[in-house]
Parts: structure tokens; C-alpha cells; sequence
């Protein structure tokens, strides 16, 4: 029989042994209430000067009626001490940059690890198909949490096209959180160019302006734009626009890759080699406002800067739309599986940095800081629009005015009178044009697909053919001497043919 004492001895043995198994469950209890010494390091790649940086001048003050929006310091910094704050854990965000999707692609090709990423469109569905990327969590889409700014506060519009457009039967909305979006177009002196000419991609390659215009200088964008151009015709005929299946039919014509296409747009681009002033990246924007070229192939957002910096030297350039079609472009983050792999802690702080940068104070800083149109049109949060007013609305007593209805962006139902800003009438056609774009030219907008690895392939191809070989720079002394050498090499062969011939006879 046990005595009492060997009772309470099991007793104490039985107590330390659950103690000892809990503790790791309470450990991490505790650790989640009082916060965590351990630091979560995130590795975020993104777009070169995509990102508020903070150090705004006390002037620079966006001062809202429902409070002022300032970056003092960096976003990132700010979301750090925001992550300690709302969750007890530290966390340190290794940032990087890339120049075009091609570039962060190579850079993933060769071993480099992120967590974090923020490629345009077409490479997040190649990431997709290639299956790198991790889906978003379902906490993220909790519109209960307070703190997911981005599924409270994106714009309906926006979400709508990222939850019908699918790869493989996934969602883009699965996997993408959108940041940034605009439209493509041309920003042209009025002065020189007219809105007419600059409404239509033949602009790129016209005569009248040779040497006076510039073109992107990647595949996916040129490409787009050569494609608009030769099929002009079509495009805009009634017939085509008229058709009930309109949309599904422009993205299909915008992405055609047939042998012959291609071969009509190689051609078309090294004409418009040879007319441009340069293929550029980053430098038709200072072009444009120096006044060395009339008219820049360019993105909505670049668009914005370009007109905004002219304006300083009292300097009016425009910005228009083709009439054939528009690129409707979108900025997205994604994480990779590669970079997160199991590590919860690491998909929490990366879905917590969208979060934090889709606030709706945190998109107006990186609007303002970039110039970009943040995807974030606030939900109930109602200081996007008045960034937007703060912006572009018209001064008291101005005569001139024209009512600018974003109702399509920031209403699920595109309620008309209800988002409205009443701006300069010259805005129709320049910033807030830009910055947020009329239905209307939204209507004939196409997304860039994906390219399988044939089409890729055939593509790069014809870009390197562009870029490293025109066929119209060969003189004509050089042809002169191929066509001899080829004739010369002709007739030889045709009396090779002919001896043999004859002696089948024999």
C-alpha cells in the first residue's frame, strides 16, 4: 500500500512532468502577449524609388481636412516600429530594388532569395505558372481584422479584375495584392503635336516628328504599342468595337503572336528605330521636359512626374490615350516560395507590410513620393479621395471647371455624383487624366497575358533582332554586292544542275 508521503511525492512528480511538456505551448503564449525578442528578418524586392524614402520638407505637408499626411521617415521604418507596436515582434525588412520585371526574373533565375516581391502583371502570371508563389492566407482576406488595410480598402473596381482573371484555374487575387496601377500612353507638346496625332501608336513612327520621339525600350511594352499601330484599322472600326465580345477580343488581337505578326511588328519597330530619338527606360521623362523630343511612349504614373515637372518651368505638355487601345498595367506584391517556405512568421510579416503600405495615409505618401496611382481607394476611409481633390480640384472662384466622376474606382456599383472631383477643365487631359483615367479610356483597355516558352522565346528573338540588327541600316552598295553574289551563285548551280541533268540522259 502507498503511504501518504510517497502519495504526495508521485503527486509532485506527476505536476513538474506536465509543467515540463506545457512549458513550450506557454512559452509561446507569453512570448505572443508580452512580445518576442526574436527578430524576423523580410526580404523585400520592389521597383527602384517605388517607395516612400520620408524626409519631407515641413512644406511638403499634405494637410487634409481630415488630418495632415507627412513622411518623416521612411515607410519601411515606420512599418518596423508599426509591426512591433500592433504585434510584440521585431521585425527587419532587407530591401531591394530592380529595374524591369526581366531584370528581378534573371535575378530570381540566379539564386537570389526574397520573400517579398512586386513584379507587373505578366510576370506575376509567369510566377504563377511556373509555380513559385505562395498563395495569400485566408486571415488576409478578414474583413473582421482592423488591421487588413488592403482587402478593407482596395478598390472594388480593381479587386474585381484581380478576382476574374485567372492562370490555370487560380486567381490572380489567390496570390496578388495589388499596389500600383496606371494605363500606357503618350505625353506630347501640344505645341507641336496634336491631341489627334498623339491618340493614335502610329505617332511613333510618323514622319512628321522623326527624331523627335521616344519608345520604351523593353519587348513587352514596344511590342504592345507595334501591334496597336499596325492593326489601327481594325481596331477602331465599328464593326470590331461594336462587337457584344469587345473586350475578349481586343485582348486577343493585343497579344497576338502569330508567325506573322511577329514578323510585321520586327519590321515595324526597326522603322520606328530608325525614325525615334531613342529607346529609353527612365530618360524620356527629362527629354520631354527639356524639350528634346515632342511626344514619350510612356507609363500613366512617369506621365504624372513628366507633366508635373514641366508645369515648374512653365513648360504645359499633355497626356493621351490611343484610340486603338491602352495597356491597362498593375504593380502587384507576391510571395515567394522559395523566400517564405514554411516560415509562418515570415508570411505574417510579409502580407503585414501590404497591409501596412495599403493604409489609406501610407498609399497617399507613396503616390505622392512616386506618383503612381495607388490601387487602394480607401473603403470607408474617405482621404484617398481627398488626396485626389487636394491635388487637382480647382481653386474657389475658378470659372473653367469640369466635374471629374470616379465613381468606377471607388464604388463597387460605379455610383455616378457621388465621387466627383471638380477640377480645372484642362486636367481632362493632363495629371488627374493620367492619374485616374475616364471610364472611357478605360473601356479599351487590354492586359498584357503571359507568353508561354515559345512565345517567349520568339519574341526575345525578335526584340534582339530590333534592338542588335536593323535591316534598314544596310546600304544599298551592300545589297547591290549580295544580290550579285547571290545571282553569280544562282547561275552556277543552275549549270551544276544542268550537267547533271544531262548526264542522267547519257
Amino acid at each position: 500500500m502507498m503511504t501518504e508521503k510517497k502519495k504526495r511525492g508521485v503527486a509532485v512528480l506527476l505536476a513538474c512532468s506536465v509543467l515540463v511538456f506545457l512549458f513550450p505551448f506557454f512559452s509561446i503564449q507569453v512570448n505572443a502577449d508580452t512580445g518576442s525578442d526574436e527578430e524576423v528578418v523580410l526580404r523585400v524586392c520592389n521597383w527602384e524609388e517605388y517607395i516612400d524614402l520620408g524626409d519631407w520638407d515641413k512644406e511638403e505637408t499634405i494637410d487634409l481636412d481630415s488630418g495632415d499626411v507627412i513622411g518623416e521617415s521612411s515607410i519601411i521604418k515606420d512599418f518596423e516600429e508599426w509591426y512591433y507596436e500592433t504585434y510584440g515582434i521585431r521585425v527587419k525588412v532587407e530591401y531591394s530594388t530592380f529595374g524591369t520585371n526581366e531584370d528581378l526574373y534573371n535575378m530570381l533565375t540566379l539564386g537570389d532569395t526574397y520573400d517579398l516581391v512586386c513584379p507587373s502583371e505578366y510576370m506575376i502570371m509567369k510566377l504563377m505558372t511556373e509555380g513559385r508563389l505562395l498563395p495569400l492566407s485566408k486571415k488576409f482576406f478578414d474583413t473582421q481584422d482592423e488591421s487588413n488595410y488592403y482587402i478593407n480598402g482596395v478598390s472594388p473596381y480593381i479587386r474585381s479584375i484581380f478576382e476574374s482573371n485567372e492562370i490555370e484555374g487560380e486567381k490572380w487575387g489567390d496570390y496578388a495584392a495589388g499596389y500600383m496601377w496606371g494605363i500606357t500612353g503618350i505625353v506630347y507638346n501640344p505645341e507641336e503635336v496634336s491631341e489627334e496625332e498623339a491618340s493614335s501608336w502610329k505617332v511613333l513612327n510618323s514622319p512628321t516628328h522623326r527624331r523627335q520621339i521616344t519608345i520604351k525600350d523593353n519587348v513587352r511594352d514596344s511590342y504592345f504599342a507595334a501591334v496597336g499601330a499596325l492593326k489601327s484599322e481594325l481596331l477602331t472600326s465599328e464593326e470590331f468595337v461594336n462587337s457584344p465580345d469587345y473586350l475578349e477580343r481586343l485582348e486577343a488581337e493585343m497579344n497576338d503572336t502569330s508567325p506573322e505578326t511577329i514578323d510585321r511588328v520586327q519590321e515595324y519597330l526597326q522603322d520606328v528605330k530608325d525614325n525615334c530619338y531613342s529607346f529609353e527606360t527612365d530618360s524620356g521623362k527629362a527629354d520631354m521636359i527639356t524639350g528634346k523630343v515632342v511626344a514619350n511612349y510612356q507609363w500613366s504614373g512617369d506621365a504624372v512626374y513628366t507633366m508635373d515637372q514641366a508645369d515648374e518651368d512653365d513648360f504645359t505638355l499633355a497626356f493621351a490615350v490611343p484610340e486603338e487601345s491602352t495597356n491597362i498595367y498593375f504593380d502587384g506584391w507576391v510571395m515567394l516560395k522559395d523566400g517564405i517556405r514554411e516560415d509562418a512568421a515570415k508570411q505574417h510579416a510579409a502580407e503585414a507590410f501590404i497591409n501596412f503600405n495599403s493604409r489609406a495615409d501610407n498609399a497617399i505618401r507613396n503616390m505622392y513620393y512616386i506618383g503612381y496611382t495607388s490601387v487602394i481607394s480607401g473603403g470607408e476611409d474617405g482621404r484617398i479621395l481627398e488626396y485626389a481633390d487636394w491635388c487637382y480640384g480647382a481653386e474657389e472662384g475658378e470659372e473653367e471647371v469640369t466635374d471629374y466622376d470616379l465613381g468606377y474606382f471607388f464604388s463597387e456599383d460605379g455610383e455616378e455624383g457621388k465621387y466627383v472631383v471638380t477640377a480645372p477643365t484642362e486636367q481632362a487631359y493632363r495629371q488627374l487624366f493620367a492619374q485616374y483615367p475616364t471610364k472611357e479610356a478605360i473601356s479599351r483597355s487590354s492586359i498584357m497575358v503571359c507568353f508561354d516558352e515559345e512565345q517567349t522565346k520568339v519574341i526575345n528573338q525578335m526584340w534582339i533582332n530590333v534592338r542588335c540588327y536593323n535591316i534598314h541600316d544596310i546600304p544599298g552598295w551592300v545589297w547591290a554586292f549580295l544580290g550579285a553574289v547571290i545571282l553569280a551563285g544562282a547561275g552556277g548551280g543552275i549549270r551544276r544542275w544542268k550537267g547533271s541533268y544531262r548526264g542522267w540522259g547519257q
